[in-house]
């Protein structure tokens, strides 16, 4: 059997999968349009490939799931791509990717493992990724963690909020719990939340502020289930000044660390 046709096998079993949770986008009950169907397996297809000529095994995963583009953003959310080495002999192991996503229409969220085909297939804004190749240590140290199902909630809030502020533990956002468990995955005392917030501010991350008017905070607010602000600073966010977690910056920081190599674009 071709690529071509493991894709296409696989899209009547992802059809109504892929709309249960999003990466903070609202719900659609509609399912996919062939052509959408379509654009995501073409786009999961040609990242497996681009993936399996890094040589590696674990990456950080991006996709442009909202446009972003107004606050100078590129991508909105972010997972990790791993793939354990194949037994001697045997075919290579797929990529899985292991990342948050927003029940649709609550404040909750949970931890998901997907292939790159349901990954993809979540109405993005543009059908495009980015990923950034994490350096050999940080791979070897991530890889076990990935697969370790009990371990991995100790990073992990199920209070959801798209803007959660970074350094706080009354919501937590996808991007956020990628870059938590990242420290904590490097940092052995990084053991929970509050003390991955804590490895991360000495290790310089930065956050995006977003500029957030008045009205726009309260319209979300109102209007969405999966936005609060109470948990930013107050002097912050009456100054219309809203830190939060994003890909971009997470990109920046990781290379500016020496964690990764510059980000990679698939079209």
């Amino acid at each position: 059997m071709n690529t071509a046709t493991r894709w296409a096998g696989a899209a009547l079993l992802l059809w109504a999968a892929c709309t249960s949770a999003q990466a903070g986008r609202t719900c659609e009950e509609k399912p996919l349009s062939l052509r959408e169907l379509e654009q995501g397996l073409k786009l999961a297809e040609t990242t497996a490939k681009q993936l399996d000529s890094t040589g590696t095994q674990v990456l950080l995963l991006a996709r442009a799931g909202q446009d972003l583009s107004k606050h100078g953003l590129q991508w909105s959310h972010l997972g990790f791509a791993y793939r354990p080495a194949a037994a001697p002999g045997s075919a290579p192991v797929p990529w899985r990717v292991l990342h948050k996503l927003n029940q649709c229409g609550t404040d909750k969220a949970q931890l998901f493992r997907q292939g790159l085909g349901e990954f993809f297939l979540d109405r993005p804004h543009r059908y495009e990724a980015a990923y950034v190749v994490l350096s050999p240590d940080t791979q070897a140290k991530l890889l076990p963690l990935l697969q370790d199902n009990a371990r991995l909630p100790q990073w992990h809030s199920a209070a959801y909020s798209m803007v959660a502020y970074p350094w706080s533990q009354r919501y937590q956002q996808s991007n956020q719990w990628v870059l938590e468990t990242l420290a904590g995955a490097l940092e052995p005392s990084a053991s929970n939340r509050s003390r991955a917030q804590a490895w991360l501010q000495f290790k310089g991350y930065e956050p995006t502020t977003l500029k957030l008017g008045t009205f726009t905070r309260l319209g979300a607010r109102v209007t969405t289930a999966n936005v609060a602000f109470d948990d930013h600073p107050n002097a912050k966010r009456f100054a219309n000044r809203i830190e939060t977690i994003t890909v971009d910056s997470m990109f920046s920081w990781t290379q500016r660390s020496g964690l990764s190599g510059a980000p990679q674009t698939i079209r």
